[in-house]
């Protein structure tokens, strides 16, 4: 073992940290001869003159000149003039320490022809312990690019590989090959990583401080990330981490191709950089490869997301935790397929009014257990998932434990205590733009600003268990809202590194629907989206907007509803919708799902209504369905002091127990 210490230094926004020794595995370093020159203009600084500079020796880099540095060195003071350029040799990475903060890293723009991923020492002068690490490459593919990852632990199989790490960005605490504890991670730099465990390796990070400020540049790989786990068979726990960072796209956690990653008892937030890369287009991208703020049409703002799950079959675990952004997202899944992503009794927010708790793409499932929300915007956007929001119960908590591997002891699994979730979302609970279901129960409490459930024109699946005190409480009072997507298109680009920018516009349709000569309204269609009410009290409305007709080739869809043991209490209709302004571009990106009903005849939009035993349905006004069924219990019923009336296809129709009608339903209150 080599002992090896750091000598302390303000940590960045005045926080201090204590700096303990840090302790590491001593593995030889693969270390290049000097180079007699490189192929550049800039005349070459020999290698020499670097390491001769000892203690109070300084260092200075004129302009135009370049240096090639061979080995790692170290000097109380670096100077490099506009112009100057200090690099390593090809295989090898620079890195730059002061005091043990990794600092003074620049990326390239974006259209310098290489996806702008290099990044280089920018000029100035450095004063500290000054330690310039050179480090063998970690250069990570992702589509047609190479990402150039510098990282202060690399964790592989084997444990630790100093020549792959920054062993001057580690502060403080202890260092083996099974885990770190107690380490300290400072940069202001870009794009510079924290702890990257890969290879199938198994690593314990127990309580970590980690504070990046500066830009990341791609969080579908990690580049700028905090800590990665990726690789088949890799396990990464991070117990009891405190991880702060402010940048675009300086994500805190990735999980990614098949690893398993268990995060507990931990706090993690994700603020705003405040200097997106000027070339960067006004509206975004799609192009993942440089996607770096947030898609506006999901109608939301911002530059980074706290976390992101990636690749095949990979998992991602919070337990008892604090996951929290400023905006864009809390807990995400993307550019991934079949990846579990969990939470256990933890925070979910966004600080800054706009944001969702958890996005899901690629058949993914998502299991939240005595979870609370406090979410700008939704508790999840849905590409494609199951999820299920429930209670945090010993049988359940335990089940998971076994099924994914979270390693939770005997004595944590006791600890734990028994919560229902509860979600606080400023606009839905729910926007899904793919199929998928979302299963809510036990006493999960769902609290929105506006409509709860917002489908656009999906095969959306909902069910709700009320038995053990599970609620609704739309802002609204709209609990489903079906209607055609309002998402703009991203337009291709031939001129820029990326393949699409997001110009689109939404503009509302006008005149009323066709008629589909196809589409069939009065019974359930394999598309239609629905909805599963069990045991449950509700107040508020069911709506279906979808025009159909061949509108967005979608001849129609039906929203078909199902209630069990259940009262609901207002319209449940077919309608017609109006945004509040007809054209949507990204200046007026929070108009978005931004409609008012007006109930009016089926045309496309069937809804299918079935009362099953022990419900009542409560019409508060005047709804148009297409197909409804009363089992021998069930009633329709008005409010007290109303009558409700029947008319099927125009013709008045008495309302019955056990009964089942089919045609133009209208239902009046008077």
């Amino acid at each position: 073992m080599v002992r090896r210490s750091s000598t302390g230094a303000d940590r960045p926004a005045g926080a201090s940290v204590l700096d303990q020794d840090v302790t590491y595995r001593a593995r030889p370093r693969a270390l290049l001869v000097a180079i007699a020159g490189l192929a550049v203009t800039p005349a070459l600084i020999t290698p020499a003159a670097a390491h001769s500079a000892k203690g109070g020796r300084t260092l200075t880099v004129g302009s135009g000149e370049t240096l090639e540095l061979t080995e790692t060195t170290t000097v109380s003071a670096l100077t490099i003039k506009e112009g100057g350029i200090i690099a390593a040799p090809e295989g090898y990475r620079l890195t730059l320490t002061v005091n043990g903060v990794e600092t003074g890293a620049e990326l390239g723009e974006l259209t310098d022809g290489h996806g702008g991923l290099a990044t280089a020492v920018a000029a100035g002068t450095y004063r500290g312990k000054v330690v310039l690490d050179v480090a063998v490459a970690n250069d990570v593919a992702y589509s047609d690019l190479s990402f150039p990852l510098r990282q202060a632990l690399y964790v592989d199989a084997a444990g630790v590989d100093e020549s792959r790490s920054v062993p001057s960005g580690v502060r403080g605490g202890t260092v083996t090959d099974t885990g770190a504890r107690d380490i300290t991670l400072l940069s202001d730099g870009e794009s510079f990583n924290g702890v990257y465990v890969t290879g199938g390796g198994s690593y314990t990070l127990t309580r970590p401080k980690i504070a990046f400020d500066g830009n990341g540049r791609c969080d579908f790989i990690g580049y700028g990330a905090s800590v990665v786990g990726t690789g088949e068979g890799t396990n990464l726990v991070i117990d009891g981490a405190v991880i702060k960072n402010e940048g675009v796209v300086r994500t805190a956690v990735i999980a990614d191709a098949t690893a398993n990653v268990v995060v507990k008892n931990s706090t993690l937030h994700c603020a705003d950089g405040s200097h997106v890369p000027a070339e960067y287009p006004e509206t975004g991208t799609g192009d993942t490869r440089y996607m770096i703020t947030v898609p506006w049409m999901l109608g939301l703002s911002g530059n980074v997301r706290t976390t992101n799950l990636l690749g095949a079959s990979t998992r991602a675990s919070y337990i008892n935790s604090s996951i929290s952004s400023e905006k864009w997202g809390a807990l995400s899944v993307d550019g991934g397929s079949k990846c579990t992503l969990t939470a256990i009794n933890s925070h979910i927010a966004n600080t800054k009014g706009q944001g969702y708790g958890s996005y899901a793409i690629g058949s993914v499932t998502e299991h939240f257990l005595g979870c609370t929300f406090d979410v700008g915007d939704y508790a999840l956007i849905h590409w494609g998932a199951a999820a299920h929001y429930g209670d945090s119960t010993k049988e359940a908590v335990a089940a998971l434990n076994e099924s994914l591997e979270l390693g939770l002891t005997a004595a944590e699994l006791k600890k734990l205590p028994v919560r229902s979730t509860v979600i606080d979302a400023g606009r839905f609970m729910v926007l899904w733009y793919a199929a998928g279901s979302v299963a809510i129960d036990g006493g999960t409490r769902v609290n929105t600003g506006k409509t709860t459930f917002m489908c656009k024109a999906v095969t959306a699946k909902v069910t709700v268990d009320g038995s053990r005190g599970a609620i609704l409480n739309p802002g609204n009072g709209v609990i489903f809202q079906l209607m055609d997507t309002d998402r703009p298109s991203s337009v291709a680009v031939t001129d820029k590194p990326w393949k699409t920018e997001m110009t689109g516009t939404y503009t509302e349709p006008t005149g009323s629907a066709t008629k589909s000569s196809t589409w069939v309204t009065t019974s359930a269609q394999a598309t239609d989206a629905t909805g599963s009410f069990t045991d449950i009290e509700l107040n508020g409305d069911f709506y279906n907007a979808v025009r159909g007709g061949g509108n967005a080739s979608l001849q129609g869809q039906n929203l078909v509803l199902d209630f069990t043991r259940s009262t609901v209490k207002g319209v449940i209709s077919a309608t017609t919708t109006k945004h509040r302004v007809p054209t949507i571009t990204v200046a007026r990106y929070r108009e978005i799902s931004e409609v008012t009903n007006t109930p009016s005849p089926v045309v496309n939009n069937g809804v299918v209504v079935t009362l099953g035993t022990g419900s009542t349905w409560t019409v508060t006004g005047t709804s148009h369905l297409s197909a409804l069924t009363l089992a021998a219990d069930a009633a329709v019923k008005a409010p007290r002091g109303r009558t409700v009336t029947l008319t099927v296809d125009g013709t008045a129709t008495a309302i019955r127990a056990g009964r089942s009608y089919t045609g133009a339903l209208t239902l009046t209150v008077a």
